[in-house]
């Protein structure tokens, strides 16, 4: 069974930075691709990044130049690095993957920005 685990999240003002991290752990074979999505309150969820096996990445739009999202093959963990956060970058931030072919997604940690 595989499993995601997300950290980092918390309140912070505008203009802050938050570091989010999410370890993959279990019995995992492949990992082709590793992101962040989002979900704020009364809204959908949302792409907010993604990394593939060849590092290439994908930003949402609201994000470009705030947000670097890196991983770590040998941790099997992805990061997404918050930069100038502003207060609608407020909601659920869940990590996901594509593991043994398989989707998987994290319990989900909050991140709260206050103007």
């Amino acid at each position: 069974q595989v499993q995601l685990v997300e950290s980092g999240g918390g309140l912070v003002q505008a203009g802050g930075s938050l570091r989010l991290s999410c370890a993959a752990s279990g019995s995992i074979f492949s990992i082709i691709g590793m992101g962040w999505y989002r979900q704020a309150p009364g809204k959908q969820r949302e792409l907010v990044a993604r990394i593939l096996n060849d590092d290439s990445t994908n930003y949402a739009d609201s994000v470009k130049g705030r947000f670097t999202i890196s991983r770590d093959n040998a941790k099997n963990t992805v990061y997404l690095q918050m930069n100038s956060l502003k207060p609608e970058d407020t909601g659920v931030y869940y990590c996901n993957a594509f593991i043994n072919l398989r989707q998987s997604w994290g319990q989900g940690t909050q991140v709260t920005v206050s103007s």
